[in-house]
């Protein structure tokens, strides 16, 4: 098997080569290309993912596959090799399903689309690119045709981003967790609102990367490895286990948009940089599933940088670095306003407690507009009742409703959002896990030595890749298939001790 497999292994290396390729164009689209470049660029991007497209449909790829496969499979199921051809075998099979003129239309359609809404959001102009969103809900809906038949048109889409799972299963994971959070938003928001008011003086743009870089590394993100650079809206992007780089954007008068945006990119990076370096090249050399992935940035972002532990043992340093607005601020006072709970517009801005409310939100309206219950020209007005009923607040622009987030605007409408919700769940359950083996885990914290909880990490989760899917790794580490209890516990015992609630 070995020389078939090391031809396998190098056709394989020649798409991943392809699509790192085309990521990298998209990265430079997102920060540093110029307008003029946006129609060359939807051309070389749908040239890019065509022939990405070509190498993994090539039929000597599914005839290697099928030399290697019989030997592949007397070795351990959880060897490299018989590892690497399932995983494959997957992603050939999904391919050779969707036609190349469709990836090639798709590729160029999403460049366009992304241009016009990086311009039509902050003129919170929804008429300028309703035409092109009802032309990406129509091409979804034609990607998800490609695995008909299916039991709902959303299953496609979403099991792109997270394999296995299905829009039933999803629908009643959310209206559980959806009946707990409501009440829970409810009694929070009854109480006395935390003060904000430190957060939202002038801090100088570089002094607040500065800082935030500098923390991202003190977690464990490699910055001989990577690197950070300004978007509309922050990402993170890999082009090989060497090269893993993150966005953020920054406001002058918030100190927390870019801090923890920095530290949630982080955590995805951190999770990219620490797969198995054997899986270079290889259909194995990234994140298991959307959801999984989201996990570990939002464990990064809030159980390690929401905690007070960590502000006990950094806020001292974060006062160095802004005196005149924080040196007489107290850490309660400071603690108490980054884990402000309120009914807010803004998904990425929003706290723990109603961001999988914002999530499950987004994922009802994709499966409306898929059904063709909803149609995009009645999208504002949808999101405005909603989030009124939902959140109890009502978007006063577009911008600030169904322009907001990026996903629709570069991508399928569908599967999009559920990672964000099931991401929550993991980091909860997860960190859960990390405190049964760490019980000190909080002190090491609060002394800056993260280098425990990552290689716990590193070990359960990031060493694996796509080598196990995210319900192997959650019940492997855990020891316990995903559940909502570690992250409601956890919510209830962090916010209820915020807020004095019973």
């Amino acid at each position: 098997m070995d020389a078939t497999f090391d031809e396998l292994r190098a056709r394989l290396a020649e798409h991943n080569d392809l699509q790192a390729a085309a990521a990298l164009l998209r990265w430079d689209q997102a920060t540093y290309m110029p307008e003029g470049g946006a129609a060359a660029r939807g051309r070389q991007l749908a040239t890019l993912d065509r022939l990405a497209h070509d190498k993994l449909t090539d039929p000597a790829l599914a005839r290697l596959l099928d030399r290697v496969t019989p030997a592949a499979e007397r070795e351990d199921e959880a060897s490299f090799a018989a590892r690497l051809v399932r995983v494959a075998r997957r992603d050939v099979e999904r391919a050779s399903r969707v036609p190349g003129a469709f990836v090639a239309a798709f590729a160029a359609h999403r460049a366009e689309l992304y241009e016009r809404w990086t311009k039509a959001r902050p003129a919170n102009d929804f008429a300028a690119i309703a035409p092109l969103l009802a032309r990406t809900v129509e091409l979804s809906r034609q990607y998800a045709g490609c695995f008909a038949p299916y039991d709902h048109v959303a299953d496609p889409l979403i099991d792109l981003m997270d394999p296995g799972v299905r829009a039933a299963g999803l629908r009643a994971l959310f209206a559980e967790l959806r009946a707990q959070l409501v009440p829970l938003v409810e009694a929070i928001t009854a109480a006395p609102p935390a003060d904000v008011a430190c957060l939202r003086q002038d801090f100088p743009e570089a002094d607040q990367l500065a800082f935030a870089t500098a923390i991202a590394t003190k977690f464990g993100y490699d910055g001989a490895r990577g690197r950070q650079d300004l978007t509309h809206h922050p990402f993170m992007t890999k082009f090989s286990l060497g090269d893993v780089r993150i966005t953020t954007r920054v406001y002058r008068d918030d100190l927390s948009a870019a801090l923890f945006a920095t530290l949630h990119e982080a955590g995805h990076a951190m999770y990219e940089q620490n797969i198995d370096p054997a899986f270079e090249a290889t259909p194995l050399a990234e994140g298991t599933s959307a959801g999984l992935h989201e996990s570990q940035s939002r464990l990064w972002e809030n159980q390690v940088g929401r905690s007070l532990a960590f502000w006990r043992g950094h806020y001292g340093a974060l006062q160095a670095a802004f005196p005149a607005q924080l040196g007489d601020v107290p850490l309660d006072t400071f603690y108490r306003a980054i884990n402000r709970v309120q009914r807010s517009l803004i998904r990425t801005a929003a706290d723990e407690v109603t961001y999988s409310l914002h999530v499950i939100l987004r994922f009802d309206f994709e499966v409306d507009l898929l059904e063709g219950k909803l149609a995009v020209a009645d999208l504002p007005e949808a999101w405005r009742a909603r989030m009124q009923a939902d959140l109890g607040v009502r978007p006063a622009t577009d911008a600030d409703g169904c322009m907001q987030d990026v996903h629709w605007y570069d991508g399928f409408v569908g599967g999009a959002f559920q990672s964000y919700a099931l991401g929550n769940l993991m980091s909860a359950q997860f960190f859960d896990a990390a405190l049964r083996a760490h019980p000190d885990l909080p002190d090491q914290i609060e002394a800056g030595e993260f280098g425990p909880l990552r290689r716990w990490l590193g070990a359960n989760v990031h060493v694996h890749g796509r080598a196990r899917s995210a319900d192997e790794i959650v019940l492997a580490a855990t020891g316990r298939p995903l559940s909502t209890a570690p992250y409601l516990d956890y919510l209830r015992a962090k916010y209820g001790a915020l807020y004095a609630l019973r």
